[in-house]
């Protein structure tokens, strides 16, 4: 029979002991490749969560996808040193739009798969950050106009909402 490959031969029939507890270069080598191993899982499992914090609590309901809902944003492209671009896009005056539009949508209809998870993790009257991966974004997209007039995301950006939830379309906000 093929020992196991952690069992050194030699010893298999009396007292089978490990390659690790026999051989320390052995031990760091698996243990190294073990930590590498969970830091790149670590990577790509928590590299694709989006990450809602919250600014204002709200008041209302949790937001589901059963109802269009109307919301003032401001869009940024999420910065590796954690600092943030302003893409361009708003719907607040106090961000640069020209006057305040609110924004309306239904989650799950239309929109980018970060957007609609983190929406549905708050509630009506919230005011948060969405940070969205880039794979739960454009990805490899470049979206709006480098330079130009209007808004501009670079492909492979990360993105952050900052993102208020006034409530269901059609209803005012005092009703929360």
């Amino acid at each position: 029979a093929t020992p196991h490959p952690l069992i050194v031969p030699s010893l298999a029939a009396s007292a089978p002991l490990p390659c690790l507890l026999l051989y320390p270069l052995c031990y760091k080598t698996m243990l190294t490749s073990l930590l590498l191993l969970m830091s790149l899982i670590a990577c790509v499992v928590l590299g694709n969560d989006v990450g809602v914090e919250v600014q204002t609590a709200g008041s209302g309901p949790p937001v589901t996808r059963a109802n269009r809902y109307t919301s003032h944003v401001t869009l940024y492209i999420q910065n590796s040193d954690g600092t943030k671009t302003p893409s361009g896009w708003s719907t607040r005056t106090a961000d640069g739009a020209p006057q305040d539009q609110p924004f309306s949508f239904q989650p799950g209809v239309g929109l980018i798969e970060g957007w609609t998870e983190g929406v549905l993790k708050m509630n009506e009257g919230e005011r948060s950050w969405l940070s969205v991966p880039s794979a739960k974004g454009y990805g490899e997209r470049a979206m709006g106009s480098p330079g130009g007039a209007g808004f501009y995301i670079p492909a492979n950006s990360d993105l952050l909402f900052d993102i208020e939830i006034l409530g269901k379309e059609g209803y005012d906000k005092q009703d929360l």
